[in-house]
């Protein structure tokens, strides 16, 4: 009975794997402490210009552009052009959750 709602539970059950892989590719992404800093940045600020990122940060510019495009690549982060500015935003603040799931995990 219990290997019969196993392979059940088995059967229903279909990972797609290019789901899995994006996923993967995103927390790849965030798993470093700068950009989670930028990302805190944003889920409290909504947008911010390059320059207010790296100056709230306190690094170098090339160093802010260089970890922005790696989470724009990855589909973590929009950019709009305003004249001569680039400000990102947050694609979907629900990253800003497993960020907060992870730091009360460590607070255990």
């Amino acid at each position: 009975m219990f290997q019969n709602a196993i392979l059940r539970i088995m059967t229903t059950l279909t990972l797609d794997i290019s789901k899995l892989e994006l996923a993967s590719s995103k927390l790849r992404a965030i798993a470093h402490p700068m950009r989670i800093a930028m990302i805190d940045l944003l889920h409290n600020n909504n947008k911010l210009s390059v320059t207010e990122i790296y100056s709230q940060l306190d690094i170098e510019q090339a160093s802010a552009s260089h970890h922005l495009n790696i989470l724009k690549n990855k589909g973590v982060l929009i950019s709009r052009r305003e004249g001569k500015k680039i400000y990102y935003s947050l694609k979907n603040v629900v990253l800003t959750e497993i960020i907060e799931c992870i730091n009360r995990c460590n607070d255990d």
